[in-house]
């Protein structure tokens, strides 16, 4: 059996069936007058991620849109705490996300994810593990690697700099 932070040869579940809701994804989109997705944000450490996405979802929360921010810090507090920043890890915390996300989206929310989730090939098993192409819509946080490292709220540049943290995306 794998480790719970390798997502690659965790063992399969046996005698599981999928238990249909009697509730459907139409009549909660009729319920709350808007289709669900969930909205991917993209991008370096420190480029804006999590500001723009608390201030997508009141915006949307304002006009009556149920929506929900999933970001990253957050996430590894709990379900994904015991998960490091190995490739691996990474790839692992980003399917999690991806499954949590896919649940948001059937139960009618917009679903905001704030990763960092540097790998595209996480980014497209999300996407496709999606039931309509128009669920997933990624968002890349462009902002350069200098404008990151000033703002570094977190004082990561500066500890990867000084070789504090190894697996880090940006230096």
């Amino acid at each position: 059996m794998a480790s719970a932070g390798s997502g690659a040869d965790q063992s399969v579940s046996t005698n599981v069936v999928w238990h249909e809701n009697h509730v459907t994804r139409a009549e909660r989109a009729g319920l709350n007058k808007h289709k669900s997705c969930a909205v991917w944000l993209t991008g370096l450490s420190g480029s804006g991620k999590s500001t723009v996405s608390v201030h997508l979802e009141r915006i949307l929360t304002d006009r009556g849109v149920r929506a929900y921010v999933l970001d990253g810090d957050n996430i590894r507090h709990g379900l994904n705490g015991n998960l490091g920043f190995s490739p691996e890890d990474r790839t692992e915390n980003i399917r999690r996300i991806g499954e949590v996300s896919k649940l948001f989206v059937d139960g009618g929310m917009i679903v905001i994810a704030a990763f960092i989730s540097p790998y595209r090939a996480d980014r497209d098993k999300v996407r496709s593990i999606m039931d309509d192409p128009g669920d997933f819509v990624e968002v890349h946080v462009d902002c350069s690697v200098e404008e990151c490292e000033r703002r570094d709220v977190k004082g990561l540049y500066a500890k990867a700099r000084a070789g504090e943290v190894r697996t880090f995306y940006g230096r």
